[in-house]
């Protein structure tokens, strides 16, 4: 998929003002499509959200997408920074870790199916992996591992705590919504 149509399906990407750090970003998920044979806007607009969890509460796989939930979280972390009123807050790097924090789910699931990658590796690690690749800082991997209690990697500074804070609030939204 080219960067255009990442730019497209993520128009947050414009909020990040470090040029570098927002083709990082749009070079994560450039990396991410191609490694999971994901080739276009389309396709990547009806990935799930999270299969286990779909599964689970027999949410169709339509009906949740990853994209709507990245966008969503990148809208609740910054949100989250407006109300805490912290003057603190890279706004770059909590744009940039909220829009990467769940690129692994590209390799970890095929529909609604675990791959080897989800099996073997489970939720987020191939997502530092493609953010190293990518050459985003080692905070914007940092997020990604710690987004996340499944990893034991508790947020090391208020970027990150807000990512994961957001992450569970739209995770717990979804349940709501069809539990």
């Amino acid at each position: 998929m080219n960067r255009a149509a990442i730019e497209r399906t993520f128009p947050e990407l414009d909020a990040i003002e470090d040029r570098t750090l927002r083709d990082g970003v749009a070079g994560a998920w450039t990396t991410a499509c191609e490694e999971s044979g994901v080739a276009d806007a389309g396709q990547l607009a009806a990935v799930p959200w999270f299969p286990p969890t779909q599964r689970e509460l027999g949410i169709p796989s339509e009906a949740e997408t990853l994209v709507e939930h990245v966008r969503e979280v990148t809208a609740g972390a910054l949100a989250l920074a407006d109300a805490v009123g912290r003057e603190d807050v890279d706004r770059d790097l909590l744009v940039a870790g909220a829009l990467v924090h769940d690129v692994s789910k590209l390799a970890e699931f095929d529909g609604l199916a675990n791959t080897e990658v989800g099996s073997l590796l489970g939720h987020p690690y191939y997502g530092v992996h493609v953010t190293e690749r990518a050459g985003l800082p080692t905070e914007c991997a940092h997020v990604v591992l710690s987004h996340t209690d499944r990893t034991g990697v508790e947020p090391a500074f208020i970027e990150a705590e807000l990512v994961r804070r957001a992450d569970e609030a739209a995770a717990a939204a979804v349940r709501e919504r069809w539990d």
